[in-house]
C-alpha cells in the first residue's frame, strides 16, 4: 500500500480567523483550544466522522485556484451570510454551487 489518507490541510493569512470560520460552517470544534496561537490549528468532527482538518498559518494570500477543494452538502445561502463568496451558480449540466471561503478558497456546495 503506497499511502493512506491522513489528513486535510488548508493555508490562511489569518488561521485563527479561518478556522472559526470553518469550524461554524462545518459543525467542527478546535482539537485543541488552547494551543500557541501561532501553531497551525487541528479542527474536528465533533461526532468522529468526518477527516481531521488543519489550518496552517502562512505569509502569503491565496494568489492561484485551489488545485484541490472540499465539496460539502449544505445550504448555499447560509454559507453566503456566514461570509463566503458565490464564484459560479449552479445550472445547466452543474448541480453544484462554487463557493469561495473569506480567505478565497473554493469549495463546492450540493444540495443537501
Amino acid at each position: 500500500m503506497p499511502a493512506v489518507f491522513k489528513d486535510l490541510c488548508l493555508d490562511a493569512t489569518d488561521h485563527q480567523r479561518l478556522a472559526d470560520w470553518w469550524c461554524a460552517a462545518l459543525g467542527y470544534v478546535r482539537r485543541e483550544p488552547e494551543r500557541d496561537p501561532a501553531d497551525p490549528i487541528a479542527i474536528a468532527d465533533p461526532t468522529g466522522t468526518g477527516p481531521l482538518i488543519w489550518i496552517n498559518p502562512v505569509p502569503e494570500p491565496k494568489t492561484v485556484k485551489n488545485r484541490m477543494h472540499f465539496d460539502v452538502w449544505g445550504d448555499t445561502n447560509e454559507l453566503l451570510a456566514a461570509g463566503a463568496t458565490l464564484l459560479r451558480a449552479r445550472g445547466g449540466d452543474i448541480r453544484w454551487d462554487v463557493l469561495a471561503d473569506p480567505e478565497g478558497n473554493e469549495f463546492c456546495v450540493f444540495k443537501d
